[in-house]
């Protein structure tokens, strides 16, 4: 993408938000709170920040996000210096799910360089957020990937640093004949000072679970939410592979209820919040239809 079409990109984002309805800006303090540090994961912006990162940072920066959750610990040395630069925070990043679950596999990056890496550029969180099929199939493999969580958990307490998780849908497919799921697993086999929850509210409702319930049986265990919209209507599936790319949505563009999300954020003691928005036929676009909403 040349700078021509990135601007003119840029442009037609912030005209599309334009006639955004009213939302969260009207939650009150909560919502007043979280968008002081709202954040943007930028899996969301993963396309545009491999043709030109430093331009697509720009724009997040001018779509009004305050900060940016690495997509890997491995890019902070290269993306968080531009962050920076133009004016973005970063307090949290995502890890290698392969140096939990697999940690003696070829190539598979160590736990110590990620938390080397937090410490270097002042990381809040960690966040560990998938786990690839094979290795998620039975209660047995989740509760050691549990114990595993724990263990690096501890390390990155004495650190300064807080390990959380993030989940998808597949944790809420039954495992064993139906008796348990591996989210069961996690929430029981997880040290609550140890391993914090990162929910994702699209996940969660798409998996089958009331986001505002969810957020509300944790209280206390959940250090950020990340922020998406599911389209009114879309079925259960727990298999991430065949979400349908429709699926995914800007604020205030699917079903759920944001503002009342928001305020149980508050409620329960979440940090912060990021949004993200995982497929988008125009994701500049996208990112300035879902800041706009929240500022409304």
């Amino acid at each position: 993408m040349n700078r021509r079409q990135f601007t003119r990109t840029t442009l037609a984002a912030t005209l599309a938000a334009m006639t955004l309805p009213r939302s969260l800006h009207a939650a009150g303090p909560a919502g007043r709170r979280y968008l002081s540090t709202i954040g943007l994961q930028l899996w969301t912006v993963r396309n545009p920040m491999a043709q030109n990162a430093a331009a697509t940072l720009r724009a997040v920066k001018d779509a009004g996000y305050v900060q940016v959750e690495l997509m890997n610990t491995a890019s902070a040395a290269q993306i968080a210096p531009l962050a920076r630069d133009v004016g973005l925070q970063i307090t949290s990043s995502m890890i290698d799910w392969t140096s939990i679950v697999t940690p003696s596999a070829a190539n598979v990056p160590p736990l110590s360089d990620a938390l080397a890496t937090a410490k270097a550029h002042g990381l809040k969180y960690l966040v560990f957020g998938y786990i690839g099929k094979g290795h998620r199939e039975t209660v047995k493999q989740m509760s050691a990937l549990a114990a595993a969580a724990n263990t690096f958990g501890r390390q990155c307490r004495e650190a300064g640093v807080q390990l959380c998780y993030h989940h998808h849908s597949f944790e809420f497919a039954p495992l064993d004949g139906g008796k348990t799921t591996g989210w069961d697993v996690f929430v029981g086999e997880f040290d609550p000072a140890l391993v914090k929850f990162e929910i994702d509210v699209f996940w969660a409702a798409i998996g089958g679970l009331d986001p505002v319930k969810t957020l509300r049986d944790l209280k206390g265990r959940v250090a950020q939410v990340h922020l998406k919209d599911l389209a009114k209507g879309t079925a259960t599936e727990w298999d991430e592979g065949k979400v349908p790319a429709g699926a995914f949505k800007e604020l205030g563009q699917g079903g759920l209820d944001m503002r009342r999300i928001i305020e149980v954020c508050d409620e329960t003691g979440v940090d912060q919040c990021h949004v993200e928005q995982d497929q988008s036929p125009d994701v500049l676009a996208s990112i300035v239809t879902s800041a706009k909403y929240l500022r409304v």
